[in-house]
C-alpha cells in the first residue's frame, strides 16, 4: 500500500471524529465510542495489528483515563471546597477590585495564572484549575472552557518543569547516536538540546504574545451580547502589554537557563506586573466589558454545576489572602515536587504499576500523590482545617464533585484508549509505521522544500491525537529530524517547530476538551469548543511555520550537525 493510501486510512478516525463532533455536532459521549470502533477496525484490518495488542492498548488507555479523572476530581473538589468555605465569594470580589472588566480578568487568570500552573504541572491542569475559577467569578461555562483550552499553547512546551523537551524530545530522538555524531564534531548533546530549547522559546514568544488578545477577541465575538471582534480589539495595548510581560522573561529564561523554568518565571514576573498595571488603569480603555445578564445566556453556555456555584455561602467574609492560600499552596507544592529531588521521590514512592499488559510490552504506572490530583486533594484537606469548615460542608463538596465525574469518565474511557491504539499501531504484521507517523510521512513527501511551513502542523496533529505535547514529541521528533537532515536544513530548528506545533495542538485535543468541560460540569458541547479553538490553533501553526521558513531560508539558521 502506497504512502498516500496509508495516510488516508490513518486519518479516517480523525475525519470521523471531526464529522461527528464538529459537522453533526454530536456530543462526545455518542461520537467517541464510534470513533473508537473505527480506530480499532483500521488497526486490525488495515495495519494488521493483533487483537491482543489492540486490547492491551485499550487497557493501557483505561489506566491513563483513571489518572486523568483523578486530576479532574481534585480540581473540581478544590473549587467546591472553596465555594462551601466562603473563599470563592472573596476571590470573586478580589478580581472585581483589580478590574471588573472581563477582558482584564482573562489576561490575569487564564494567561498568567494559567501559564504558571502549566509551568508547574502540565497534565492539562491549567484548564482544570482556571476554567472553574472563571466560572466561579461569573464567566459562562462554555467561555471558560474555550479560554481554558487556549492556555494550552505558549506555556505548554515548558510545562511540568520542561517535560515536553527534557522527556519528549530526549526520548523521541536517538540521543545516543546523535550525541556521538555531535561529539565527533566538537559539540555535545547538551549543547544541541539547549539550541532546540532556545529556538522553541523564541518562536513561542513571537507567536504567543498575541494569544491574550486572541482569548479576549474570541470571548467578545462568541460570548458578547454584540458578537463583536472589535470589543476585544479595543483593549489591544493592554493585551499586548500582558503578552509581553510573560513572553519576554519566558524567552530569556529559555535561552539562558534551559527548559525547566520559562513558563514558571515568565508567569511569576508577568503576573505582579500586570496586576499592578491593571489596578493603576495603565493602558486600559475607558469602556468596561462584561457578559450579558446571566438570564440572557443560551442554555448551552451554562451547566447545572455552574448554577450551583451561584449559591455562594453566607459566611462571614474572610481576607483575600486567606481565600487565596489554597491556590498558593497548590502552586508551591507543584513546584516543590517537580524541582526538589527529595520531594519528588517522596510523592513518587507510592506507585501502582501495570507492566507488560497482556504480554505486549505495554504498561502504565499510576502515581496518585505525584499527579496533580493528589496534590489538589491534599490541599483540600488543609483547606478544611485552615478555613474552619464543618464536616457536612466537605461532604457536600465531595458529593458534588463525584457526580461531575460520571459524564467525563464515560467519554474518556473511549477517547484515551483509541489514542493508545493509534500510537501503539507501529507493531504490526503489515510493516507500516504507526498511524501518526504514516500521516506525517505523507505530508513530508508531498510538500518537499517548504516542509518547515508544515512542521508545526505535524506536531499539532500528534498532539491532537495524543492530547500531549510530550507524546507528540516522542512520536515525531525523530521523523522531523530525518526530514530536516534529508533537506539539508537545521535539524534543531525543525525539532523546535515540532515542539511549538505540538504545544498548539493541545488546544484541539479532544480528551483535553472533555477534561476541561468536566471541571465546569459542561459536557455534550465538545464540538462547539473545537469549532472555536481550531482558530487560534491554525494561527499558531501558520505563524510558527512562516517563522520556520524565514529562519531556514532567509536567516540561514544552522546547528552543530550542519557544520
Amino acid at each position: 500500500m502506497d504512502i498516500s493510501l496509508q495516510a488516508l486510512f490513518a486519518a479516517l478516525p480523525i475525519f470521523v471524529a471531526a464529522v461527528l463532533l464538529i459537522g453533526l455536532r454530536l456530543p462526545a459521549k455518542k461520537a467517541m465510542p464510534i470513533v473508537f470502533l473505527v480506530t480499532a477496525t483500521v488497526a486490525v484490518y488495515v495495519w494488521e495489528v493483533s487483537l491482543n495488542r489492540v486490547l492491551a492498548s485499550s487497557i493501557q488507555g483505561f489506566l491513563i483515563t483513571l489518572a486523568v479523572l483523578w486530576i479532574i476530581f481534585g480540581a473540581i473538589l478544590l473549587l467546591n471546597t472553596l465555594k462551601h468555605s466562603g473563599a470563592m465569594t472573596t476571590i470573586r470580589q478580589g478580581f472585581n477590585n483589580v478590574s471588573p472588566d472581563r477582558r482584564v480578568q482573562v489576561i490575569i487568570i487564564a494567561w498568567l495564572f494559567g501559564s504558571f500552573i502549566e509551568g508547574a504541572s502540565g497534565f492539562g491542569t491549567p484548564a482544570a484549575i482556571a476554567a472553574p475559577l472563571m466560572v466561579a467569578i461569573g464567566f459562562p461555562a462554555m467561555a471558560a472552557v474555550m479560554i481554558g483550552m487556549m492556555i494550552q499553547s505558549t506555556p505548554v512546551s515548558f510545562g511540568a518543569v520542561g517535560t515536553p523537551i527534557l522527556i519528549g524530545v530526549n526520548k523521541g530522538l536517538d540521543s545516543e547516536g546523535i550525541g556521538a555524531t555531535l561529539s565527533s564534531m566538537g559539540s555535545s548533546w547538551d549543547v544541541y538540546l539547549q539550541i532546540i530549547t532556545s529556538e522553541v522559546a523564541i518562536v513561542h514568544a513571537i507567536t504567543g504574545t498575541l494569544i491574550p488578545l486572541f482569548m479576549i477577541m474570541m470571548m467578545t465575538r462568541f460570548f458578547g451580547k454584540n458578537k463583536s471582534w472589535f470589543e476585544g480589539l479595543s483593549i489591544l495595548p493592554f493585551a499586548i502589554f500582558g503578552g509581553l510581560a510573560f513572553t519576554i522573561p519566558y524567552a530569556l529564561t529559555g535561552v539562558f537557563l534551559g527548559a525547566e523554568f520559562p513558563s514558571l518565571i515568565g508567569a511569576l514576573i508577568g503576573l505582579p506586573i500586570v496586576v499592578f498595571a491593571a489596578k493603576k488603569g495603565f493602558l486600559i480603555p475607558k469602556d468596561k466589558w462584561d457578559f450579558a445578564p446571566k438570564e440572557e445566556w443560551p442554555i448551552e453556555w451554562v451547566s447545572k454545576f455552574e448554577m450551583k456555584l451561584d449559591a455562594m455561602t453566607d459566611k462571614v467574609p474572610m481576607s483575600l489572602t486567606k481565600a487565596w492560600i489554597p491556590y498558593v499552596l497548590v502552586a508551591a507544592i507543584l513546584v516543590l515536587t517537580r524541582v526538589s529531588d527529595e520531594a519528588k521521590a517522596f510523592v513518587k514512592s507510592w506507585v501502582i504499576p501495570f507492566k507488560d499488559i497482556l504480554g505486549e510490552g505495554l504498561g502504565y504506572t499510576i502515581t496518585p500523590l505525584y499527579l496533580p490530583g493528589g496534590i489538589l486533594v491534599f490541599v483540600v484537606l488543609i483547606t478544611f482545617f485552615f478555613h474552619k469548615m464543618e464536616f457536612k460542608e466537605l461532604k457536600a463538596a465531595v458529593s458534588e464533585s463525584s457526580k461531575v465525574m460520571i459524564g467525563a469518565g464515560f467519554v474518556l474511557m473511549f477517547t484515551i484508549p483509541l489514542v493508545r491504539i493509534l500510537i501503539n499501531s507501529g507493531v504490526n504484521a503489515s510493516g507500516f509505521d504507526s498511524m501518526p507517523v504514516a500521516m506525517a510521512n505523507f505530508v513530508a513527501t508531498s510538500v518537499g522544500d517548504i516542509f518547515p511551513l508544515f512542521a508545526p502542523m505535524v506536531g499539532a496533529l500528534g498532539a491532537f491525537i495524543a492530547g500531549s505535547n510530550t507524546v507528540s514529541n516522542m512520536m515525531l521528533s525523530q521523523f522531523q529530524f530525518g526530514v530536516a537532515d534529508a533537506l539539508g536544513l537545521s535539524t534543531a530548528f525543525m525539532i523546535a517547530l515540532q515542539a511549538v506545533g505540538a504545544a498548539a495542538g493541545n488546544m484541539i485535543a479532544i480528551h483535553n476538551v472533555v477534561a476541561a468541560s468536566a471541571t465546569v460540569g459542561l459536557l455534550d458541547q465538545e464540538g462547539e469548543t473545537l469549532r472555536r479553538t481550531i482558530i487560534p490553533t491554525l494561527y499558531y501553526c501558520l505563524v510558527a511555520g512562516i517563522l520556520g521558513l524565514i529562519g531556514m531560508y532567509v536567516l540561514g539558521v544552522t546547528d552543530p550537525l550542519l557544520k
